[in-house]
C-alpha cells in the first residue's frame, strides 16, 4: 500500500455502501490517494456457547465477507476506470465502527453509506455511521442524498459551512482542499440566527442591532476564508452570509451541491459534545454526501 494516507470505504455488501465505494473510489483519485476497503465481520455473543456455531457461522461471514470486498474492488475500478486507482483490502473480525475508528489516525477520511446492512429499514441514519462520526480523528463522509443511476453527484459546488470556530477553520480548510481536487467552485455560507431581531418581534434589515450582526458576521466569513484563498487561488469562492437557521439553508444548498463540508460541532455546542445538532441532522438530511470534519485534539 502507499505510504499516502488511504480513503477508507467501510464494505458490507448493501446498497448505500456500494453507492459509498463509488463516491470513495472517484475522491481517492481526485486527491491522487490509494483506497483501502475494509469489512468487518461479527459473530454475535451467544454463537460462542456451542464450537461448532462459531466456526460454521463465523467461515459463513467471513465467506461473504471476502465476497462483499471482491465486488467493491470491482466497483470501484469501473468507477473511475481503474485510473491507476491503488486498492487493497482487509477482512476484520469485531464490531464495525470499533475497526473503523483504528483506521482513522492513518486515513485521510473514512466513507461510509448512510446506513447498511443490519440498520432498520426505516432509519434515516446508521448507528455505525454515527459512532464513527462522533469519534473520528480524520474526517468522515456520510455519502447520502441525490443519486444519479445509483451515485453520489459529480456536479455542482462543494458547500462549507462557517461560524468562525476553531472546528468552523478545519472544515473550511478541508473544503478548499475538495474543492480544489474536484476543479469545482466553493460556496462558503455563514447563517446566524438572534431571537432580538426576528422579523415577528418588529425587526427590519434597516434595525442598527441587525445590521451590526450581518456586518460581524460578514467579517467572521472573510476571516475563516483569509490565507485559504491565496492558497487555493484555482478555487472561485461564493460568500453567503443569512440569517436563519444553519440546518435549513445548509439544507437547500445540498441540494445543488456536490459536497457538503460542516465541523462536528460548531460555536454554539458544548465543548464536551461529540456531533453537534448541525452536524448530526445534516447528516439525515443532506441531500448530497456531507464530510464531517473533527480536529484531533477534539476528540
Amino acid at each position: 500500500m502507499s505510504s499516502s494516507k488511504p480513503v477508507v470505504v467501510g464494505v458490507d455488501g448493501s446498497d448505500a455502501a456500494s453507492t459509498a465505494v463509488v463516491w470513495a473510489a472517484r475522491t481517492a483519485v481526485a486527491r491522487k490517494l490509494p483506497l483501502l476497503l475494509v469489512s468487518v465481520v461479527h459473530v454475535p455473543a451467544y454463537y460462542y456457547s456451542e464450537p461448532y456455531l462459531v466456526r460454521g457461522y463465523g467461515d459463513d461471514l467471513k465467506n461473504a465477507g471476502r465476497a462483499h470486498l471482491d465486488s467493491a474492488a470491482v466497483l470501484a475500478r469501473e468507477a473511475v476506470d481503474d485510473a491507476g486507482l491503488e486498492i487493497d483490502t482487509k477482512l476484520h473480525e469485531g464490531r464495525i465502527a470499533e475497526v473503523l475508528l483504528q483506521y482513522a489516525p492513518g486515513a485521510s477520511m473514512i466513507a461510509l453509506g448512510s446506513r447498511g446492512l443490519g440498520e432498520f429499514s426505516g432509519a434515516l441514519l446508521g448507528s455505525v455511521a454515527r459512532a464513527v462520526a462522533s469519534h473520528s480523528t480524520t474526517p468522515v463522509a456520510v455519502v447520502r442524498g441525490r443519486t444519479l443511476d445509483g451515485h453520489a453527484p459529480t456536479e455542482g459546488p462543494v458547500v462549507v459551512g462557517i461560524d468562525g470556530s476553531e472546528i468552523s477553520a478545519a472544515a473550511t480548510k478541508v473544503a478548499f482542499q475538495e474543492a480544489s481536487a474536484r476543479n469545482a467552485q466553493l460556496v462558503a455560507v455563514n447563517v446566524w440566527s438572534d431571537v432580538s431581531v426576528q422579523p415577528s418581534l418588529g425587526a427590519t434589515e434597516d434595525d442598527p442591532h441587525w445590521s451590526a450582526i450581518q456586518a460581524a458576521e460578514e467579517a467572521v466569513l472573510s476571516e475563516q476564508l483569509a490565507g485559504l484563498i491565496e492558497q487555493y487561488p484555482d478555487v472561485p469562492v461564493q460568500r453567503v452570509v443569512r440569517r436563519d437557521r444553519p440546518v435549513r439553508v445548509l439544507s437547500e444548498f445540498s441540494e445543488q451541491a456536490q459536497l457538503l463540508v460542516v465541523g462536528s460541532r460548531g460555536r454554539g455546542g458544548f465543548r464536551g459534545m461529540l456531533l453537534g445538532s448541525t452536524s448530526a441532522a445534516l447528516m439525515s438530511t443532506a441531500d448530497c454526501p456531507v464530510l464531517i470534519v473533527r480536529p484531533a485534539e477534539t476528540s
